[in-house]
């Protein structure tokens, strides 16, 4: 069984665990469109909302991808914030660095 953050997330409700079973299937591809978008905009990064219109979709799909992405270690939190649609500061999000193999 695989579990979150390689497997959507949900609170427990009938509803939240229909959506996360309806999504299953599109999150390895979400999470790559994603990471992808944040990786291309390099050290000045993107917010969930700036990830959703270079990706063309609903925030509400793409923000739990940063998420599940942050839980992986793929991304990290610059320390930078944007204002978001809403005109609250947005973290910013920009690739994290890769392990470097042990010698």
């Amino acid at each position: 069984m695989t579990t979150y953050p390689d497997a959507p997330g949900h609170r427990g409700v009938d509803t939240s665990i229909a959506a996360a079973d309806a999504l299953a299937p599109k999150l390895g591809r979400l999470q790559r469109m994603a990471e992808a978008a944040i990786r291309d905009a390099g050290e000045s990064g993107l917010t969930a909302d700036e990830v959703a219109a270079r990706l063309k979709m609903d925030r509400w799909s793409v923000q739990p991808r940063t998420s599940e992405l942050k839980r992986k270690g793929v991304i990290r939190d610059s320390g930078q914030r944007r204002r978001n649609v809403t005109g609250k500061a947005a973290i910013v999000w920009v690739s994290a660095p890769a392990e470097k193999p042990a010698s």
